[in-house]
């Protein structure tokens, strides 16, 4: 793959990525109701995700892919945590 076409892939993922990152920040502060807050966070959390394996891409760095691991997993958990505490009103019981 041509070294330019890759550069600009990468560069207009980042691009896009930020953007969808924008729109969910505004979600998730103008969202009407509690579910769509909690959805905007589950989508700032996996575009994230995804922007830092982008950067990993880019950079060749494996700390960027660990990161982006460490995210996921943790996004997933509070996403779990928050739709129960929605739906139940505690989240232990």
């Amino acid at each position: 793959m041509s070294h330019t076409i890759l550069f600009w892939s990468v560069t207009i993922a980042q691009f896009l990525l930020a953007a969808a990152m924008g729109l969910a920040v505004f979600r998730m502060f103008r969202g009407p109701r509690a579910q769509d807050r909690v959805l905007a966070l589950d989508t700032l959390y996996v575009n994230s995700m995804l922007l830092l394996m982008v950067f990993g891409i880019r950079s060749g760095e494996v700390v960027y892919f660990e990161a982006s691991l460490v995210i996921g997993m943790l996004g997933f958990v509070a996403t779990v945590a928050l739709a129960k505490f929605l739906m139940r009103g505690e989240v232990i019981e």
